[in-house]
């Protein structure tokens, strides 16, 4: 699943510990999501999508596999 958390991030001037704190994550959890090594459970999902008042669907981009 691809995503576009560092491009809203960052083009809201929010660094990544100020995003973790406010949703009581680990910087290294924003990191990893902004890198796509890991995709987050679906609270954190809605919690995102909340603080930037966006639907799920404009931060994460699910691609189903070809097949």
């Amino acid at each position: 699943m691809k995503n576009r958390l560092e491009e809203i991030r960052k083009s809201r001037g929010i660094r990544q510990e100020e995003l973790a704190s406010a949703l009581g994550v680990s910087r290294q959890t924003i990191g990893s999501l902004e890198n796509g090594r890991y995709n987050p459970s679906i609270l954190l999902a809605f919690k995102l999508a909340r603080y930037f008042g966006m639907q799920i669907e404009e931060i994460f981009i699910y691609e189903e596999d070809e097949g």
